[in-house]
């Protein structure tokens, strides 16, 4: 049988008499004329027409109430493919059809999705003349609107001669079904000015609309519309209500609304349940529970689904076992949206077997949903390697990912490579997507790939806040603030609103030493005016661009501001302290952090034991380690250990670091043998120096560090022949020592400057000071530390050398271009010189300048000829 049939009126009668089998997908009809018959095509789906037959069977010519009255029954009950057959079967025989038969198919095709056959009902309407029928030209326009076609559907309202509330609730419900709440509110305003009294059902239109765009304002006025009309006893009416309010955060005003219902219905239950869950009120939605129970309301399959999210938020394991049973004892345990979203609460609550098992029951009702949960579940509780396998066997069950599939399974890295899920996604056409193309990116960015995830972002068709914050996070973890910056203002101009997520990354770049600091500052002032500042997110990226950027009081104060501190907050402020040398007040963070019994995590204690150790407090230290321990249960870390070894190593206790390094659980990493190395040359360990440089250079043979360390205590042991087989061994190696670099920001421009640099446009000034500043110096009873300078060359060399370290350059440049009493700001990527430390102290008295210079290991403020260090570092 071919795919359509051209059927004259008795073909088609006696192929109805011998029907047993289902139509075929598309059929061809004719034109419903009584005179002459002209063929149409309708896209029919595969249905059983058991009754049509008998129908034509009973009665050689059935009349059109017989007919009408079986396509009404098959609409009602929601049986539209058979009433799409039905209505193929009145137009084989050639019967007169009406506005009434018209109505009634072509809201079969809308519920359908069914256009093309929607389209094709159009022109029979046109033919015979039936769209001045007000009943036929709404269920069209109707038809139009559920299947997406808004242009379409507006064009027959506006060519209806007679429309009514039907009409105008119509189209209202078209805009809001398809998201164009404005244009509601503007049509429900214009439907009023024409004389058409709204009835229930445009006023539930027009509050979903308004619940959808967060209008609540103008969802007030309508209330207040609603309850002069008289319609707020109807209960759909005040289920629309408590929808709009919950939906937008009054929990109150829905509350109220609830509790003035005289008649209420499973829907009205369900809504206040699921919109407390969706607003955290957890312990309203279970009150609201209780309540429905008592009042014998009869349970629905929405009753359970937002109490099993919450009880998944909260991991509550025992009354999901709980709802689990109720859901057996009602008969909902075949709903497959209930199975999943009670493996969604198992997994939550590490029961990953017990979701498993639920997941395997599903058989056919698997689909991309429960395989998407499942597959989340097992990467939530650690499970990569099964996720992965779940979602291969997925593919090969033919079941296709969506977007959240692609957006779960790039978060198992590194069992999974971006760059193959990438390609899927592409193949599948969700490259484009903003969940999947955030995923992605986020997926290079982890990497370090900041290319790719630029090329993924740009890839994206309509960028959320998401997406642009993911983008600025990307930036903000190599510490560029430029391209961070340039991406937040490119946000802007494209008129998207910033969050707080996205003002933290922006804030977190800026905390990178060679951002502009004035730039970080801007977008602090930036979010007060968003009103985000107080955001917990803000707040710690805000302290930590201050600590980080020398401006260790600003960081206070912005800690003092907040009116709720996070972990990361207290965190934040501890590790600012320790970096700026003020133990003392690190310390006090700390027990004011343990007065209000915040739980505190490994970080707490690194920024702790961090702040002895610039400190040189010992004892303190010991005692925080183990309190640590003892009291809070935190198993130390490898850095938890490095700062133990630091601690002691500073004191010079190398004999207790090492007894660290020994007794450790783990094999010492770079960070530690890198620490010991350090202290090594500073006390002059050679020995031991040895041992840790061997270990450094075997884990990390590229590192100059321990290279350049090793060579230093052998110069300064005076062994120069050890010091040169070390450099040969660089050299063989083909490793490069670091070259020191210092930066100073003026006037939102970064200059560097490179050890004996005369680079710079200004160099002549530069040296100039550099003169004038010795002679002075001299004139105060300076004399040079040549021992610092670890080459074998002349001490007047060595002099010269010392007097052209970056930092100085940079001060230099500093106390040019900037007026008198002004502060400086110095950044260097390696450790400063005993020599420059004890210059700059008397540069600070003699200019009456407060110097900040951030090194490797911590800030040094330098004020009238004394260091916030206390000569310890």
């Amino acid at each position: 049988m071919t795919s359509s049939l051209s059927l004259t009126r008795n073909q088609a009668k006696q192929f109805l008499k011998t029907l047993n089998n289902p139509f075929h997908k598309f059929l061809s009809l004719f034109q419903t004329n009584v005179s002459t018959p002209q063929p149409l095509d309708l896209c029919v789906e595969s249905a059983s027409l058991r009754h049509t037959p008998h129908l034509f069977e009973k009665s050689p010519q059935p009349d059109l109430a017989q007919c009408n009255g079986l396509l009404f029954d098959y609409s009602r009950n929601n049986n539209n493919k058979e009433a799409l057959n039905l209505f193929l079967g009145i137009h084989s025989f050639g019967l007169p059809v009406d506005g009434s038969t018209l109505s009634c198919v072509l809201k079969v095709c809308g519920c359908l999705f069914n256009v093309i056959a929607g389209r094709q009902v159009h022109c029979q309407c046109l033919k015979l003349g039936l769209l001045e029928d007000v009943s036929v030209g709404t269920s069209l326009l109707d038809m139009y609107m559920k299947t997406e076609n808004v242009e379409d559907g507006r064009r027959v309202f506006d060519h209806m001669r007679e429309r009514n509330v039907v009409s105008w609730t119509s189209l209202l419900g078209g805009y809001a079904q398809n998201g164009m709440n404005e244009e509601v509110l503007e049509l429900f305003l214009t439907m009023q000015m024409e004389g058409i009294k709204p009835n229930p059902y445009t006023f539930a239109a027009v509050l979903g609309a308004l619940a959808s765009e967060g209008m609540v304002e103008k969802g007030v006025q309508v209330h207040c519309l609603i309850v002069k009309l008289g319609f707020k006893t109807v209960t759909f009416v005040s289920n629309s209500l408590i929808s709009m309010y919950l939906r937008s955060g009054m929990g109150k005003d829905a509350r109220l609304v609830f509790d003035g219902m005289a008649t209420k219905n499973a829907v009205t239950w369900n809504c206040m349940i699921s919109g407390f869950v969706t607003n955290g009120l957890d312990f309203a939605a279970l009150e609201t529970f209780y309540d429905m129970r008592l009042a014998g309301v009869k349970f629905t399959e929405m009753t359970f689904i937002p109490l099993i999210k919450l009880c998944a938020n909260r991991k509550e394991l025992g009354f999901a076992r709980q709802l689990h049973c109720r859901v057996l004892k009602d008969g909902f345990n075949f709903d497959p949206k209930i199975k999943t979203a009670l493996m969604v609460a198992y997994s939550k609550c590490s029961e990953i077997n017990d979701a498993f098992k639920l997941f395997s029951t599903m058989h056919e009702a698997q689909n991309v949903v429960s395989w998407t949960a499942m597959i989340s579940g097992h990467l939530q509780n650690g499970e990569i390697q099964e996720a992965v396998k779940l979602f291969c066997l997925m593919n090969k069950e033919g079941v296709k990912p969506n977007d959240f599939t692609y957006s779960t399974i790039l978060t198992a890295q590194p069992a999974v490579s971006p760059f193959q899920i990438h390609a899927q996604a592409i193949k599948a056409n969700y490259e484009k997507s903003p969940s999947v193309g955030t995923a992605i990116l986020d997926a290079y960015v982890k990497l370090g790939n900041i290319e790719e995830a630029a090329k993924a972002f740009e890839q994206i068709d309509e960028r959320d806040i998401v997406a642009w914050s993911a983008m600025l996070a990307g930036y903000a973890q190599i510490g560029d603030s430029e391209g961070a910056t340039n991406i937040f203002m490119q946000l802007v101009k494209e008129g998207i609103k910033p969050n707080e997520f996205t003002f933290s990354s922006v804030i977190n770049a800026c905390a990178s030493p060679t951002a502009p600091f004035e730039q970080g500052k801007q977008f602090h002032a930036w979010s007060i005016k968003s009103k985000l500042s107080d955001a917990l997110c803000v707040c710690s990226a805000l302290i930590t661009m201050y600590a980080k950027r020398g401006n260790i009081d600003n960081a206070y104060q912005v800690f003092r501001r907040q009116q709720e501190r996070d972990l990361a907050s207290w965190n934040s402020m501890i590790s600012g302290y320790a970096q700026h040398g003020h133990a003392k007040k690190a310390l006090e963070i700390f027990e004011e952090m343990r007065r209000e019994n915040m739980e505190m995590d490994d970080i707490t204690f690194i920024g702790v034991i961090s702040a002895c150790s610039h400190a040189g407090l010992v004892d303190e230290g010991e005692k925080y380690f183990n309190v640590m321990i003892e009291k809070h249960r935190i198993s130390p870390t490898m850095q938890l250990y490095s700062c133990m070894v630091d601690l002691y190593s500073r004191a010079g206790m190398l004999d207790k670091a090492m007894d660290i390094i020994n007794t450790m659980p783990f094999p010492a990493g770079a960070t530690v043998w890198r620490t010991l190395l350090a202290a090594s040359r500073v006390h002059r360990h050679l020995e031991l120096g040895k041992l840790a440089a061997e270990q450094l250079i075997s884990l990390q043979p590229q590192d100059s560090a321990a290279y350049v360390l090793l060579s230093n205590i052998y110069a300064a042991a005076g062994n120069w022949h050890e010091r040169r087989n070390v450099r040969k061994l660089m050299d063989q190696r083909k490793v490069k020592k670091e070259a020191g670099y210092s930066w100073i920001e003026v006037k939102n421009k970064t200059h560097s400057f490179l050890a004996s640099d005369h680079s710079h446009p200004m160099s002549y000034q530069i040296y100039s000071k550099l003169d004038e500043l010795k002679m002075r110096l001299k004139d105060m009873g300076y004399q040079p530390d040549t021992d610092h300078v670890l080459q074998d060359i002349a001490d007047e060399d060595k002099e010269t050398i010392l007097s052209q370290h970056s930092e100085r350059l940079a001060i230099a440049f500093g106390l040019i271009a900037t007026p008198p009493k002004t502060a400086l700001q110095i950044v260097k990527n390696l450790r400063v010189c005993g020599d420059c430390h004890t210059v700059i102290k008397l540069i600070s008295l003699i200019e009456g300048r407060d110097i900040v210079v951030r090194d490797t290991n911590r800030f040094h403020h330098f004020k009238a000829g004394s260091c916030s260090c206390g000569d310890y570092w």
